[in-house]
């Protein structure tokens, strides 16, 4: 994990403008996130990146392990600690809903990362993940090295199955799975 944090703070810049360079994935993507969150209360983003989800989903809290990142989040209204998803500097039941937006890729434990995700969540919160497929369509591309670039070589792919099993293990209950273009898929779970 080491490595994909210092390509993300060395290339902030280049991986926030893929957002403005990709407008309608961006815009799809964020359709579906704001169809399945639920609007309201106390909400973090692990992997908060540089801010462009939560931002525009109106959640105010974020956590990255990468500090140029969360200037950009910082930037766009985001309040933002540097930690990582597997160590939430969080009270246990202090959120509402937590997002996960294309992060468990790049984790070094995502298993643990859903144990803490859930210790944070309150009685009956939702997390909502949503990750590049195994065998998706972004992750076949990313078998060819142009294609995986400065960061999808660093990225370990999962199915669905794979994350529903994680996410039953972490203790959630009522996983539903919504897929989307592009290999990415959402599952939502709640406590």
């Amino acid at each position: 994990m080491k490595s994909a944090i210092s390509a993300f703070d060395r290339y902030a810049g280049e991986y926030d403008r893929w957002f403005d360079t990709h407008p309608a994935i961006f815009r799809e993507q964020i359709s579906l996130i704001r169809s399945v969150l639920p609007e309201g209360g106390m909400r973090l983003e692990v992997g908060v990146g540089p801010g462009r989800f939560a931002s525009s989903l109106g959640i105010r809290h974020g956590i990255d392990p990468s500090p140029a990142l969360l200037t950009l989040a910082r930037i766009r209204g985001v309040e933002t600690v540097q930690g990582a998803g597997e160590f939430l500097p969080y009270r246990a039941n202090t959120f509402d809903s937590v997002l996960m937006m294309t992060v468990i890729c790049f984790m070094s434990d995502p298993a643990r990362s859903f144990r803490e995700a859930f210790r944070v969540l309150r009685p009956g919160g939702s997390l909502v993940t949503a990750f590049l497929e195994k065998d998706g369509e972004v992750a076949r591309r990313a078998e060819a090295p142009e294609y995986a670039g400065r960061f999808l070589r660093y990225a370990t792919f999962f199915s669905a199955d794979d994350v529903t099993a994680l996410l039953s293990a972490a203790g959630f209950s009522r996983i539903f799975l919504r897929h989307s273009l592009h290999g990415l898929c959402v599952l939502i779970a709640q406590k």
